[in-house]
């Protein structure tokens, strides 16, 4: 597999609107970390997790295939930034106490990516991977957001994101497991914040350039009307899918 990228072109919008994870979520990993010298976020994107992890580690590299993601990366001091693929990380054997791969395991060659993870790891090194799939608000914009998702923007969804509906079954994870408790993201949004997460999906932009119509604009007032007020900020609810485990 390639590096197929979908997002650059849209990198500006993914870093403002991509949801950040909780903080639960990182101290538990840094708390199942032996060491807590360096942590690598493999395919960070704009570095949401990377930065999470930064209260925790004395350094964290933070890297993804795509230049355009990097460049619009949120800057921190304890945070490195580098553009290299998944499977080849460029990182020194035996340094790394915590690798994670926050919501893009489905876009990496395990068979290639696993090698190096077991190379870039100290022995007794965590992984941890994880993913989100729908989100919930109430039930009547859960409605219409199950309609654009299924009627406009379904048959334009690379055939990697598979693996996020399947992903207990499809994603393998050889590694000895870490039992992990429920994580979930929780984010007070307007209408306008909402669908510029929308906006981000791969599936989003494959229907744009394919039929040079936006989705989003086809299904605006059904939304407009199930969220009553548009400026009203809502809790929007994502559950976290999560893998963790040692070498």
């Amino acid at each position: 597999m390639s590096f197929k990228d979908h997002f650059s072109g849209h990198a500006k919008e993914y870093s403002k609107f991509r949801p950040k994870y909780p903080d639960e979520l990182f101290k538990f990993l840094s708390g199942a970390a032996k060491e807590h010298e360096t942590a690598w976020d493999c395919a960070t994107g704009n570095g949401q997790a990377a930065l999470g992890l930064a209260p925790y580690f004395r350094r964290v590299i933070a890297t993804d295939a795509s230049a355009s993601q990097i460049e619009h990366a949120v800057p921190n001091k304890k945070v490195t930034y580098k553009v290299a693929a998944a499977e080849n990380s460029d990182l020194e054997t035996g340094s790394v106490d915590l690798l994670t791969v926050a919501t893009a395991i489905h876009w990496i060659d395990l068979e290639k990516f696993y090698p190096e993870v077991r190379r870039v790891l100290k022995p007794g090194g965590v992984i941890a991977v994880w993913l989100y799939t729908d989100n919930n608000i109430n039930e009547e914009i859960d409605k219409v957001s199950s309609y654009f998702a299924h009627e406009f923007v379904e048959p334009y969804w690379p055939l990697e994101n598979k693996k996020v509906w399947t992903f207990e079954e499809s994603v393998v994870f050889p590694f000895e497991r870490i039992e992990t408790p429920g994580f979930k993201i929780e984010l007070k949004w307007s209408l306008k914040d909402y669908l510029s997460f929308l906006y981000t999906w791969s599936s989003t932009q494959a229907f744009i350039k394919q039929t040079g119509k936006d989705p989003i604009e086809l299904v605006y007032e059904k939304f407009k009307k199930a969220w009553v007020d548009e400026n009203t900020r809502r809790t929007v609810t994502w559950k976290l899918k999560i893998k963790a485990g040692r070498v």
